[in-house]
């Protein structure tokens, strides 16, 4: 039996916010390398997940969630984001939810379909549809004038049917070698992984609106032997949102603080000593040249 040939290439995950697109990267790299939180725009910035497997290796593009609503200047950055994304790509994944097809999944689905690659459908989180024969309609509904590769049913938090979403990708992708390293899990740096996971924890933590008007800086990140020494800023928009991070006697500023260290250690495999602060800056969100700042750049 002939060995099979190597493959390697890159494949952007794309749909609309809070279908499952981080937590299907961080299934099929298996570690944590991109956030998740049950609230709607938690990925804010394209990231690299690295998938190596005994066949192939595939370079999979995480983006914000493609919307149609551009309010702020930080919509229209997150909508860049994730339509830049498809560019220069092997194939793409459109994630959608099990049962729920939405006027920002025709938006992502045309984006897909302008960039002139192969679309696999994934419909994610099937594991929460009660009636599974509802699910044969359902594909036959989306798929209806849609041209996908395939179709992929799939829980991603439970890891069932993703084998076959990766067979299947690793046949869209060229021969060639891989492009990684095989322990090298993303393309950005701890320092941007720090920041995040301290965002992570704002997401999961306060309430519906203050996430939004939050992102976080890292403004040291130094290593002492085995220990990080990394110190992080929240930045908020107004004076009024500050008690709300920090809480009653600091006490909400240190459970973030602390989630956040203990997932940097997991992720980092090594000791983590993490300071933060909680800043304000005005109308960060709607400031082009704030959002540069703190690193929302193409």
């Amino acid at each position: 039996m002939a060995d099979v040939p190597f493959r390697a290439g890159t494949v952007a995950v794309v749909g609309r916010p809070n279908t499952g697109k981080s937590t299907l990267i961080n299934r099929l790299v298996g570690a944590k390398v991109s956030i998740v939180s049950p609230k709607a725009q938690t990925t804010r910035h394209r990231l690299l997940g690295i998938a190596t497997f005994p066949a192939g290796q595939l370079l999979l593009v995480d983006t914000p969630g493609i919307h149609g609503k551009q309010a702020r200047a930080m919509n229209r950055y997150m909508n860049r984001a994730a339509r830049g994304a498809v560019e220069g790509v092997d194939a793409a994944v459109l994630v959608i939810e099990a049962g729920r097809w939405q006027d920002d999944d025709a938006l992502a689905f045309a984006a897909l379909k302008d960039a002139g690659v192969p679309v696999v459908l994934v419909i994610n989180k099937v594991d929460r549809e009660p009636d599974k024969t509802k699910l044969l309609p359902f594909i036959a509904k989306v798929t209806e004038g849609r041209d996908f590769t395939a179709v992929h049913p799939l829980s991603a938090l439970k890891g069932k049917g993703t084998d076959a979403l990766v067979a299947t990708l690793l046949g869209l992708v060229p021969e060639g070698e891989p492009l990684y390293a095989e322990d090298e899990i993303t393309d950005r740096s701890e320092r941007f992984l720090a920041g995040e996971l301290v965002r992570e924890q704002l997401m999961l933590r306060l309430g519906e609106e203050l996430p939004y008007s939050a992102t976080v800086e890292i403004e040291s990140f130094a290593e002492d032997g085995n220990l990080l020494r990394i110190a992080a800023v929240i930045w908020v928009e107004r004076e009024g949102q500050k008690p709300i991070v920090i809480g009653k006697g600091g006490e909400r500023l240190k459970a973030i603080s602390t989630s956040a260290r203990e997932g940097m250690e997991k992720l980092f495999g090594r000791k983590v000593f993490l300071e933060t602060w909680c800043r304000v800056r005005e109308g960060w969100s709607d400031d082009e040249a704030a959002l540069r700042r703190f690193g929302y750049s193409e």
